[in-house]
C-alpha cells in the first residue's frame, strides 16, 4: 500500500500550536476517498496496476463511451480515474474505497501540484536576471536579457534558453513534507509548511519515496520532554 496516492484539494494555511508554545505553519489538504474501478493484470497490459477513480461528476458530462464503462463496472461515475502499478493486485476488490488511512503509519510525503501561473513575465522576474546597466548608453533596454545567439555558426537561438515567456502554471512536486495532524472523520490532512497552488487547487499526496532519517516535530518536542524530566529528577 506504500505507493498509493490520494487526490484533494487544498484548502488553505493556518497553524498548529504545542504545549511548548511552538508555532508550525501548516497546510490544510482536503482528500478524497479513491473507489478501486477495475484491476488490472498483467496477461492484457504487460503489467499489474490498479485503476482508482475521484470525485464526482454528473451522468450528463460524461460521453457515451465513458457510461458505458462505468455501467459496465456498476459503480457511480468518476470525475478523475487513475492507473497506479502495484505488485499484488488481488489485495484490492473492485468497489473498494480507501482515505487518508493509507498514511497512518507515514510521517513524511510528497505533494505535486500546479504552481499559481503568472501570465507573460520577463527575464528578471522570471529568471532573476539582474539586467543591463542603469547607466548613458543604455536605451530602453534596462530589463532586457541581452544577448541570446552566436555569430553565422550555429546561427540560432538554442532550446530552452533562459528568455521572457510564460511563468507558472507548471507542475510541481515537493517532496518530504511532514504530516503534522490527521483528521479521519473529515478526511483532512494537515502538512508542515507550503506547497505550490491557490486555494482549492488539485493535489496528489503519495507517501515520500525517499527515506527520511530526521525527527519530526512531535518526536522532538517528546524528546526534549523527556530529557527535561530527567534533569529534573537529578537535581532532585
Amino acid at each position: 500500500m506504500s505507493n498509493l496516492e490520494l487526490i484533494g484539494k487544498k484548502l488553505g494555511m493556518t497553524r498548529e500550536f504545542y504545549e511548548t508554545g511552538q508555532s508550525i505553519p501548516v497546510t490544510v489538504l482536503k482528500m478524497e476517498k479513491a473507489r478501486v474501478i477495475s484491476l488490472i493484470e498483467p496477461e492484457k497490459r504487460g503489467y499489474t496496476a490498479i485503476q482508482i477513480g475521484f470525485g464526482n461528476v454528473k451522468s450528463s458530462k460524461l460521453t457515451k463511451q465513458m457510461k458505458g464503462f462505468f455501467a459496465k463496472k456498476n459503480t457511480e461515475p468518476r470525475k478523475t480515474l487513475k492507473e497506479i502499478r502495484v505488485k499484488d493486485a488481488s489485495t484490492f476488490k473492485e468497489g473498494n474505497e480507501f482515505g487518508i488511512e493509507i498514511f497512518n503509519d507515514v510521517k513524511f510525503v510528497d505533494i505535486k501540484s500546479k504552481t499559481i501561473g503568472k501570465g507573460f513575465a520577463g527575464a528578471m522576474k522570471r529568471h532573476n536576471f539582474s539586467g543591463l546597466r542603469a547607466s548613458h548608453g543604455v536605451s530602453i533596454s534596462h530589463r532586457s536579457h541581452g544577448s541570446t545567439g552566436q555569430r553565422q555558426d550555429p546561427g540560432k537561438v538554442f532550446k530552452n534558453k533562459k528568455m521572457a515567456g510564460h511563468m507558472g502554471d507548471k507542475y510541481r512536486t515537493v517532496q518530504n513534507l511532514e504530516i503534522i495532524k490527521k483528521d479521519l472523520e473529515n478526511q483532512l490532512l494537515f502538512v508542515k509548511g507550503s506547497i505550490p497552488g491557490s486555494r482549492n487547487s488539485e493535489v496528489t499526496v503519495r507517501k515520500a519515496i525517499k527515506n527520511i532519517n530526521r525527527l519530526t516535530v512531535a518526536e522532538k518536542n517528546e524528546a526534549a520532554k523527556k530529557a527535561k524530566s530527567l534533569a529534573d529528577k537529578k537535581k532532585k
